[in-house]
């Protein structure tokens, strides 16, 4: 893989809407900057995210949050409350980009599986998908999850347009013996050993919270949106 910056931006904690209108402008900024942002992420209050395709009524019959919001990628549902959110951000000039999306998957989980091994901690890439309830992201395992003694701990969800492609993340439940600043930097360091990425650390300027906010009221905020489908 070829070498260059990637960004990184720990962010504080959001409320659910603000947490997706800051992964949909991370792509934006990616494609704009030509270069990919990893960004870590925490959550103010118990939320729940759903897959963009998934229709609302049935993931509301089995939501444990009052918080709905709808995913820009797809994948099933997933509840947020203590688990380590993050997302990976890549341009179209990425190798990551021309990647099937089971390849890119599967790289991500490899890495984030390596940075775990650094710390101590052993996982295995699942080898075939056991669904026992579709549609629910932590409830049994999809080929390439990650797992401990089969329990799925981390798995993600893809959109790859034309400007882009996104991919949002949860490892959960977090490794007990482990701090999460202590995973974020591992997996800085697993990029620079395995990719050679020189990573800079990343804030948004003040007029992109502008545009955050704006996309909240419009879009991620609205039942217009959430319950499009």
């Amino acid at each position: 893989m070829k070498s260059l910056p990637w960004l990184y931006w720990i962010s504080p904690p959001y409320r659910g809407p603000l947490n997706m209108a800051w992964d949909e402008i991370c792509l934006s900024q990616s494609n704009q900057l030509n270069t990919p942002i990893f960004r870590s992420y925490r959550w103010q209050s118990p939320a729940t995210t759903f897959g963009y395709f998934q229709p609302y009524h049935s993931v509301r019959e089995r939501a444990d949050t009052q918080l709905l919001i709808r995913r820009p990628t797809g994948g099933g549902i997933v509840s947020h409350r203590s688990d380590w959110t993050y997302s990976l951000s890549l341009p179209p000039g990425s190798d990551w980009y021309r990647l099937r999306a089971r390849e890119s998957y599967c790289r991500l989980h490899q890495w984030i599986r390596e940075a775990l091994h650094s710390l101590g901690i052993a996982t295995d890439l699942n080898q075939e998908a056991d669904r026992p309830e579709p549609g629910s992201c932590f409830v049994g395992a999809e080929e390439n999850d990650l797992v401990v003694d089969g329990q799925k701990c981390a798995g993600a969800a893809q959109k790859r347009s034309r400007t882009g492609l996104l991919i949002q993340g949860s490892l959960q439940p977090p490794p007990p013996t482990l701090s999460r600043n202590a995973w974020e930097a591992a997996m800085r360091s697993t990029a620079a050993s395995r990719w050679a990425v020189q990573w800079e650390s990343w804030r948004p300027s003040p007029d992109l919270e502008t545009v955050a906010d704006n996309l909240v009221k419009e879009k991620y905020g609205t039942s217009e949106h959430n319950q499009r489908r």
